[in-house]
Formats: C-alpha cells, structure tokens, sequence
C-alpha cells in the first residue's frame, strides 16, 4: 500500500496534534451541553475514536451512513442514507463528524435531512476541507485541515475500500484511478 501513495500531505503527529487540539476545543465549547457526535461512515470513524478520547466532557454518539459515491473519486452528486441514526437527536446539541468535505453536496442534504429532526443545534467538525471544489455553502464550525485538490487516502480515507488504515493522510497516485 505504501508504494501507492505519491507522497504524504499530513503526517501522523499532525493528525494526533490537530486531533487534540480539535478535542480541547469541543470540550471548552460544549461543557455543559452534553453533545451527540454523529459520525459520519466509514471514512470519519478513526477520526471520531481519536476524537472523542481527545474530548473530555460527557457525550453520546452515533453514526449515520450517506453516500454520494458509486465508487471512483468523484461525487455523482445523488445522496443516499445507507445506515440512519439509531438515536433520537430532538432537542440535542448535534456535532457531525465527518472526515472530508470537498463539494458539500452530501454535507448540504445531510445537515437539511438532521435539522428536520429538531436538534438543539448543529454543527460540523471536519478534518478536512478540500473548500476550493466547493459547491455548496456548508458552514464548517470546526475545520482541521485545508487541503489541495488532490486524491487522498489514508486515516479513514480510501479508495475502493483500501488504504483506510495508513496512518497519515497520503496523496494517492494518479495512475491508480485514472482509467
């Protein structure tokens, strides 16, 4: 898997010193409100575990599934929820989590779909904001990462369900997506 990738964008000293970071934050803006933090599956899911150990104040969480990739590297722009949340949010501080934002479409339909659930609030922590392919307006509350246009993987990220498990977020190399 290493062979595969162009050359490292962030190392994994700066995801776990962003993640902490991140972390301290939630726990000063959120400390007596007790959030739901909705992951956002799969890619989000090492991001959240470092998460919420970084993040010391009481919480709950939940994962929801959306997908607006058939598969390849580029959103077909037609939103689908795979997997719901199993909680009830009505009246709940929200905090999606989600590992990349690149267009904002898929964030857009789902910030619309949870506030039709009436939480408290909402807002978005993510760990990276690819804002230059930007279509929709998503506000990003808490951003870890600006980010080129550029494919990546790793740290939850894939391709084709690879390299999730690399440990820092790498630049994939164009010819293994490029047909």
């Amino acid at each position: 898997m290493e062979e595969d990738i162009d050359h490292i964008l962030i190392t994994e000293e700066q995801l776990r010193a962003k993640v902490r970071e991140l972390g301290t934050q939630l726990a000063v803006d959120y400390a007596d409100k007790m959030p739901i933090l909705i992951g956002a599956l799969n890619g989000a899911t090492l991001f959240m575990s470092d998460l919420i150990r970084a993040c010391r104040i009481p919480l709950s969480i939940d994962f929801i599934a959306v997908s607006s990739y058939a598969s390849g590297t580029r959103s077909s722009g037609v939103v689908r929820i795979l997997k719901d949340l199993d909680r009830n949010i009505e009246g709940r501080h929200v905090l999606v989590v989600e590992d990349i934002v690149d267009t904002g479409l898929t964030l857009s339909y789902l910030i619309e779909n949870l506030s039709a659930r009436k939480p408290a609030s909402i807002r978005i922590c993510a760990l990276l904001d690819k804002a230059e392919r930007r279509v929709a307006d998503v506000p990003l509350d808490y951003a870890g990462f600006r980010i080129p246009d550029e494919f990546v993987v790793g740290y939850g990220l894939d391709y084709n369900d690879l390299y999730r498990n690399l440990p820092y977020i790498g630049v994939l190399k164009p010819q293994l997506y490029r047909s």
